[in-house]
């Protein structure tokens, strides 16, 4: 079975990219995941988290809002903003911080964001 190769890019530069088993994105009609096959589409990503698996890792990055061109082997990603939020890199409570701070200064709506920092505390919480 081949992977699915997904990109994620913002103004200044790659946030990620490689070969997953699935990534989930935060659409503007609703939450939508991918694996390789998927149908073809373009969607619009509103604030929230991009939530990518690879194997038993599991990473997730945080976004403004973008768009995302979802082909049946590859994921092209492009936001305004992003951090990554990587058990395997760096600093992860400094990542976190700045996940949220990116989260709460793109949006108005309180509710929306408290569930997106929540899923992100839940993923640290979680290992």
């Amino acid at each position: 079975m081949s992977a699915l190769m997904v990109s994620i890019v913002t103004p200044y530069g790659k946030i990620f990219d490689g070969s997953v088993t699935s990534i989930t994105l935060p659409g503007v009609e609703g939450e939508f995941g991918v694996i390789e096959g998927h149908s073809d589409l373009l969607s619009l990503l509103k604030t929230g988290v991009i939530e990518i698996i690879r194997g038993e890792q599991r990473d997730l990055v945080a976004i403004n809002w973008g768009y995302a061109k979802v082909q049946s082997q590859q994921v092209d990603v492009l936001v305004d903003g992003a951090v990554l939020i990587s058990e395997h890199k760096g600093d992860i409570a400094m990542a976190i911080e700045n996940a949220k701070k990116l989260l709460e200064d793109s949006s108005n709506d309180k509710i929306a964001i408290s569930g997106v920092v929540s899923k992100i505390d839940n993923m640290v919480k979680g290992k």
